[in-house]
């Protein structure tokens, strides 16, 4: 076997080693996301509903906006989103937007902040709530649609509320007059720690929304939130068909070209 014929082999067998400590280093990374996730998800409650949110739903993101400002735009603010570009990008008029969905005060081309003065919010929850416009980003749409969801009543809080997925959450239930009220089924106590787990929730008192309303309003909700977190996606997903169109297009003219140029080549 000659030295050239050695390296025209050697040459494949290290390329098939470099591909699959490749691979195995990528499975490795996803495998412990995954369990991070996981732990993460778990150590928070457990586990997350599909969310099932559509950015390209425009009647969603109009009731979940005026879902988010009439329950909870009194505690949180959105500082990153303006009312004009919302009304841009939500096709609202200026006046269905300063006349439903500002309660502030605020003009037209401000961001939307609250009323809330840090006095009160220290006094009724000990911290100034947080401001949510990139919550859905950070967390997840579905982390925003399974904590909305997994409020129940806890005397022993301070407000009477506590959340399954975020246990000891400074906040009451925002939509409990949608959902109706909201007991936690709990399991045997830990020897260790004497906390019973909660195994999970179901809604004893009725609110004005049966299960699947409820579910619709928190899919608007987080779908607001998700839009709220990234504006610029609804646009961006609009140009993208054009952008795929022209790509496709120009490889085809690329291809074409290609093609004519070679065969003047091959002639000669």
């Amino acid at each position: 076997m000659t030295e050239m014929t050695a390296r025209a082999i050697h040459r494949p067998v290290q390329k098939m080693r470099i591909v699959n400590k490749f691979a195995t280093f990528a499975a490795g990374l996803l495998v412990s996301f995954a369990a991070l996730t996981t732990s993460a998800s778990a150590a928070e409650g457990g586990h997350l509903l599909q969310s099932g949110t559509d950015l390209g739903d425009r009647a969603s993101l109009q009731r979940g906006a005026q879902l988010f400002m009439n329950y909870c735009s009194g505690c949180h603010s959105l500082k990153y989103l303006r009312y004009s570009r919302m009304a841009e990008d939500l096709g609202l008029t200026e006046d269905e937007v300063m006349n439903n969905l500002n309660f502030t005060g605020a003009k037209f081309g401000e961001q939307i902040q609250v009323s809330l003065t840090p006095d009160h919010a220290n006094q009724w929850f000990g911290k100034m709530p947080p401001d949510l416009s990139l919550i859905a980003r950070v967390r997840g749409s579905d982390w925003v649609y399974t904590y909305l969801k997994s409020f129940y009543l806890d005397e022993s809080r301070p407000l009477g509320w506590n959340n399954k997925l975020f246990p000891n959450a400074s906040m009451p239930n925002p939509l409990w007059e949608l959902q109706g009220l909201q007991h936690a089924e709990f399991g045997d106590a830990d020897k260790a720690t004497g906390e019973r787990p909660v195994l999970g929730l179901k809604v004893t008192q009725p609110g004005h929304q049966n299960a699947e309303e409820f579910n619709q309003s928190v899919r608007d909700i987080t779908a607001f939130l998700e839009y709220a977190g990234e504006p610029a996606a609804l646009k961006r997903q609009s140009i993208g068909v054009w952008v795929i169109l022209f790509l496709a297009m120009f490889t085809l003219l690329a291809y074409l070209l290609k093609h004519e140029y070679w065969r003047d080549v091959d002639k000669h």
